[in-house]
């Protein structure tokens, strides 16, 4: 169960025909009552942002939505004023359906690139997915495996939190997800809905923070996709006193977002194509925070650091080396770098340690790095991966 976990939502997914494999490959989630609600939504920084992305700010101005339409198989990306039509038809499609206005509608699309939509498979999958929609758990994971590209596994998670009245508040999320991973979202797509009774304003600042501490520390290959999108509906259903401000309440509201949005970036990571470590690196000792987080991406995004994870390789000189071009300020010479607690370089420098042991911990799928830099206070964590024979194979085509 996930973005049917909390109350007052609905869901379903169903296979219409864009995948020519016949897979699940279209997804909707709406209000049980298909009522627009508080909505927010955090987007792709590519300039070269794909129609959905367009359609979807759009619809979002007013912090509103009553559904959320997803496609995979074809981006609707780099396909001009007919993708924005097409975008625009999924949502009047699924608003039809529903019964709901299509500006609260909100459009997203994932796979390839530069092709026109199949609307004909749309125009009979959207209604097909209205008529689906539904409650519980098995309408949830419909609309978790309609979203799938090269995923293996569909991701999802839910979150509570009590509030300050007693109420208990539920989040749920589903997420694609599992290449083109860089430190400003991903190839991704992922939606959360909660039955807190929260303003769009303060939601919206929840789901940034959420966002840009955990789908914004992944890394895979570096690159940024045309369709990132992640989108949060809350509808009440909880009952709750409306959450307008800073406070208890909202910092427990925002902690299950973070919540369920850590437990589908770590899932994204755990799946990513061709992957046989999943890393977790937290740089400390940096000036700031923000320095931290720069130095850590600069080393998430190295592709010799991940060739050497690749080989079971605690090569920390590559590591050393992306510090170093990081643009941030540290004396190499004091810099500590360890790996599953055990350290091979000290001040900069190798350090004795047992070098069977740290083999046998490089031989595991799980990898702990910290960078120390005793430069300051600023830590940062990001997730990422090695990189292997099997995602170049992955990638070789379009994708």
């Amino acid at each position: 169960m996930s973005v049917t976990a909390a109350k007052g939502f609905e869901a379903s997914g169903v296979a219409c025909g864009i995948k020519p494999s016949g897979a699940p490959d279209l997804a909707l989630i709406t209000t049980s009552d298909r009522c627009a609600v508080s909505a927010a939504g955090v987007f792709t920084q590519n300039v070269a942002c794909a129609a959905p992305v367009q359609i979807s700010r759009r619809h979002l101005e007013d912090g509103r939505a009553a559904a959320v339409v997803l496609s995979s198989g074809n981006a609707n990306a780099a396909t001009g004023e007919q993708g924005r039509q097409d975008a625009l038809r999924m949502c009047q499609l699924a608003a039809e359906g529903l019964g709901c206005d299509t500006d609260d509608v909100l459009v997203c699309s994932t796979g390839l690139i530069g092709i026109p939509m199949p609307m004909a498979a749309l125009e009979e999958g959207v209604p097909k997915a209205a008529i689906a929609v539904a409650g519980g758990s098995e309408a949830g994971d419909a609309a978790a495996r309609g979203i799938m590209t090269t995923d293996t596994v569909s991701k999802q998670a839910v979150a509570t939190a009590s509030l300050s009245d007693g109420t208990t508040i539920t989040v749920g999320g589903m997420a694609k997800g599992a290449a083109m991973l860089a430190p400003s979202m991903a190839t991704m797509l992922a939606v959360l809905t909660t039955d807190a009774s929260i303003e769009s304003d303060v939601l919206g600042e929840a789901l940034v923070d959420a966002v840009d501490g955990t789908f914004n520390a992944l890394v895979v290959d570096a690159c940024t996709s045309t369709n990132d999108t992640v989108l949060v509906l809350a509808n009440g259903a909880a009952g709750n006193a409306l959450i307008e401000d800073s406070g208890a309440d909202l910092d427990a509201v925002a902690s299950a977002i973070t919540s369920v949005c850590d437990q589908l970036a770590g899932a994204m990571a755990s799946d990513a194509e061709g992957a046989t470590k999943l890393v977790t690196l937290t740089v400390t000792g940096a000036p700031s925070n923000d320095d931290a987080r720069k130095a850590a991406r600069k080393v998430a995004s190295s592709q010799l650091v991940q060739c050497s994870l690749y080989g079971c390789d605690p090569y920390w000189g590559r590591i050393i080396s992306e510090l170093g071009t990081s643009g941030v300020k540290f004396d190499p010479e004091q810099v500590t770098i360890s790996y599953n607690g055990m350290t091979p370089c000290v001040n900069g420098i190798a350090a004795s340690h047992d070098e069977a042991a740290l083999a046998k911990e490089m031989a595991g799928r799980d990898i702990e790095i910290t960078c120390d830099l005793h430069a300051g206070e600023g830590t940062a964590t990001m997730r990422f991966t090695d990189l292997t024979h099997a995602y170049i194979d992955e990638n070789t085509g379009t994708s």
